[in-house]
């Protein structure tokens, strides 16, 4: 184990590539570069808020002294540091945005692991970076703690996701407009050290490619090819590395819709090249299932990434990384070809997920009809996609009367249905009971399989909420009760918050609805 104050980082991205080594944090456009040197800004009294041992267990990293909090706060560097924010661009709601960039994250450098690969720390909230445009680099406590208990929560689901080391508070008062209604206020600062074996976006392509730096792009393609994807060799292996990078996006929102998980703000800029889970902002669980919900306020009017269509989002924004590599390839049809093959993947993939969520022995083509049916059916009763799920792993093969089905369910309503609704989850449910019958597997196989896929307990915005509130009252019993209940999703060992989003919570601002500030 060694402290982030003694450890001699490792910086073979900023060795490698080119970049602004003024440490100008000014914003400004930075072409022919790929990251500035962007120093954190001091902050008045970093005190450490949350640890993860579990991750600091798997990065060899001692729980931090006075020191290492003081790094974690954005106060010290050490010299084997070089700290520095990338530059990208993106698609933002479907529109080019042009440069974007790290603006208010900094890299420390990459950690080594004995025996693993390497990790970029990240420091988000530590000051402005010359990407940071009209903001201030920093992040509030409300966003930080959301990032820190998500980006661990998804991992004990099982879902590829950038990790949350530490969580500090900062001493420092910070100015946010929430929902961007001209109501700016004061909250507490926080930082949160975040980490990945990369942070790489499908944005940092297109930047060069807008940009018509080709050298740079092709010597970062074959360099990502290289250290990420060590796997893929040979004449062809850029097309094999978008074809990998496709499978793993098709991973990652199977994986999303698995557990009802929203993101909120897919754009290219938020697209993980590794296929993770990144840039935790208006994020959601589903509470009462609705393909069509969105959680950020900003994407209220077309609900572009909505629920339903996180799938189809991950293949337009993959489309805008076959524009962005196009210039390798004389011709682009494989690239085309490869895109097309992310639909017949995923669906691939869906189809699995989806017969592991039911119980089924394996996914058959008749399975279809059954899954297309209990999705229409969840969406019509607008049942709480969680508690549904965990009632029907525990269905008896007893329960055929329309009466007892209503019965065993209702649970899961937010509210009342008619004959009509509940006679359509009849039937749904006698469907479902008679392909169980045609199960190859015994009931106990069946049951476990379910137990595996779908979570008892979710990380629900309400619980957020109410943490974050505690928190700035300076109470932390729930958030704790919470930094536990993450790491056991599947268990029953959490089930004081096994139950409906409570009434309150329906119009509670940074409950059921979130910006982009959050």
């Amino acid at each position: 184990m060694e402290r982030l104050s003694t450890k001699t980082f490792k910086n073979e991205f900023v060795t490698t590539f080119d970049g602004d080594e003024t440490g100008n944090l000014q914003p400004r456009q930075t072409p022919g570069v790929l990251y500035s040197k962007a120093i954190p800004t001091p902050v008045k009294k970093p005190e450490l808020l949350a640890w993860s041992d579990e991750l600091a267990a798997v990065l060899q990293i001692s729980k931090p002294d006075e020191k290492d909090i003081s790094i974690l706060g954005g106060n010290l560097t050490t010299p084997s540091m070089y700290p520095y924010a990338a530059c990208y661009a993106g698609h933002q709601f479907g529109n080019w945005a042009g440069q974007l960039g790290d603006g208010r994250a900094i890299t420390l450098g990459e950690w080594s692991v004995q025996g693993a690969s390497d990790y970029e720390l990240q420091l988000k909230g530590a000051g402005p970076t010359p990407y940071s445009r009209r903001g201030d680099g920093r992040a509030v406590l409300r966003s930080s703690v959301r990032e820190y208990l998500m980006s661990e929560s998804m991992f004990y689901l099982g879902i590829p996701t950038t990790r949350a080391l530490a969580l500090v508070t900062t001493g420092d008062q910070v100015m946010r407009d929430l929902f961007y209604d001209g109501r700016s206020a004061y909250e507490k600062g926080a930082i949160v050290m975040r980490t990945a074996p990369s942070f790489l976006r499908f944005g940092n392509f297109e930047m060069l490619a807008a940009r018509q730096e080709v050298p740079q792009l092709e010597k970062l393609v074959l360099w990502t090819i290289g250290k990420f994807f060590p796997h893929i060799t040979g004449a062809n292996k850029i097309i094999q590395w978008f074809e990998d990078i496709a499978e793993k996006t098709a991973d990652l929102m199977v994986h999303w819709i698995r557990v009802g998980f929203v993101h909120g703000v897919m754009n290219t800029d938020n697209m993980s090249i590794l296929g993770l889970t990144i840039d935790y902002g208006p994020y959601s669980f589903l509470d009462a299932y609705d393909p069509e919900f969105t959680p950020n306020t900003t994407d209220l009017p077309g609900r572009r990434y909505a629920y339903g269509r996180q799938p189809a989002i991950g293949y337009w924004n993959l489309g805008c990384l076959a524009s962005a590599i196009a210039p390798l390839f004389e011709d682009t049809e494989q690239l085309s070809v490869a895109l097309e093959k992310y639909k017949t993947v995923y669906f691939a993939k869906y189809h699995v997920m989806m017969a592991g969520k039911l119980g089924l022995d394996e996914f058959r083509e008749s399975d279809q009809e059954l899954i297309e049916e209990v999705e229409k059916t969840l969406t019509l009763l607008k049942a709480d996609m969680t508690i549904f799920y965990q009632l029907l792993m525990n269905l008896s093969a007893e329960t055929t009367s329309p009466e007892d089905i209503t019965t065993h369910f209702s649970p899961s309503f937010y509210e009342p249905h008619n004959k009509e609704t509940l006679q359509t989850l009849t039937d749904t449910i006698t469907h479902y009971q008679l392909r169980l019958k045609e199960n190859k597997i015994s009931s106990k196989a069946s049951q476990d399989i379910m137990k595996n896929n779908n979570p008892r307990f979710i990380l629900r915005n309400y619980l957020l909420h109410q943490a974050i509130q505690e928190l700035d009252k300076g109470e932390q019993t729930l958030f704790l009760k919470l930094q536990e209940a993450i790491k056991n999703p599947y268990s029953a060992t959490a089930d004081e918050f096994f139950k409906l989003r409570p009434e309150w919570a329906n119009d509670q601002p940074g409950s059921s609805t979130l910006s982009c500030s959050s």
